[in-house]
């Protein structure tokens, strides 16, 4: 059985965020947790918030035990980028594009699964 949990509008890069997510998939979900606490990245924290959240959602609504769950994958998609001018030389204006990004991990208790995926 699949679980996900999503996380919207994160003021955060998603090509930033990217690089953390490659590392968590195919892996336990407790495996994951526990390295996603080590990386010192800002990244690594919204994920780690990410995936606590799937991991609740496969106890608390579907009666998963976290100790079958696997990360099938973590999807880092870009969301709406605010957009800021700021001044440049001769009057004229620089666009600036503060990107945001939705991340979406999905879990499942098939191991079979997580490992084609990895």
């Amino acid at each position: 059985m699949e679980v996900q949990a999503l996380t919207k509008y994160t003021r955060m890069s998603p090509k930033k965020v990217r690089e953390v997510a490659r590392e968590i998939q195919g892996r336990p979900a407790q495996e994951a947790l526990d390295l996603l606490r080590f990386i010192p990245r800002k990244s690594a924290r919204l994920i780690h918030k990410t995936l606590t959240s799937a991991v609740a959602n496969a106890e608390n609504n579907h009666n998963l035990s976290s100790d079958d769950l696997h990360v099938k994958f973590a999807l880092v998609e870009e969301g709406p980028a605010l957009k800021r001018f700021r001044p440049a030389a001769r009057g004229s204006a620089h666009p600036i594009r503060k990107r945001t990004s939705h991340i979406r991990i999905v879990l499942t208790d098939e191991v079979a699964e997580a490992a084609e995926t990895k």
